[in-house]
């Protein structure tokens, strides 16, 4: 299996009523060797939904993305770029899409797929470091370890040693961000001791 760890911005949470503006991501081999990256904003079609709580979210306004092309354009290039990344391996049934929440981010991307009617060819696996820092932490406290109150991406990049370089959120750092906890997370499974 190949891993693209995925992280989308949106003009808000509503899939259907908001959109995707950034699409970042890290691709990566079975063995979690990285083989390239991919960031792009994305116009909205809907400018009306692009809410201001958003925006202090990603940073980026509407006359931010004024030169940015729309979903469909940027959908085709995506996938383009995501089979070159999985060269020598059909189709993309075998990539995970991995992320922090990732299923907020595959909810809007499948909507986005379905909405300019492409055929989603991913894996129905998913791999969500929410989840993966849940069980990990419950483990590693029960063991006497201390861990952080929050699982949001910044706590726990922020166990690990790793912090954003802006305060504001984009997609292609926040999804490198994720692709090392993740790392660091498959590092402790050969400390893990069942008694």
């Amino acid at each position: 299996m190949s891993f693209l760890v995925l992280d989308i911005e949106m003009t808000g949470p509503e899939p259907g009523w908001n959109e995707i503006i950034q699409i970042g991501a890290e691709f990566f081999d079975d063995n979690w060797n990285a083989r390239g990256t991919y960031l792009q904003n994305v116009y909205p079609e809907n400018e009306e939904a692009f809410s201001v709580k958003s925006e202090e979210v990603h940073g980026l306004s509407l006359s931010d993305l004024a030169d940015a092309p729309m979903i469909y354009d940027v959908l085709p290039e995506f996938e383009k770029w995501i089979k070159k990344m999985n060269a020598g391996k059909p189709g993309l049934s075998n990539v995970i899409i991995c992320g922090q929440s990732v299923i907020n981010d595959i909810n809007f991307l499948r909507f986005a797929y379905r909405n300019e009617k492409m055929k989603w060819s991913f894996s129905n696996k998913m791999l969500d470091l929410h989840t993966v820092s849940y069980l990990f932490f419950q483990i590693m406290e029960k063991n006497g370890k201390t861990v952080p109150r929050s699982l949001s991406l910044g706590s726990v990049a922020g166990y690990f040693g790793f912090e954003r370089e802006e305060d504001t959120h984009n997609a292609l750092e926040d999804a490198r961000l994720t692709a090392k906890c993740f790392k660091e997370f498959f590092k402790l499974i050969d400390r893990v001791k069942f008694i």
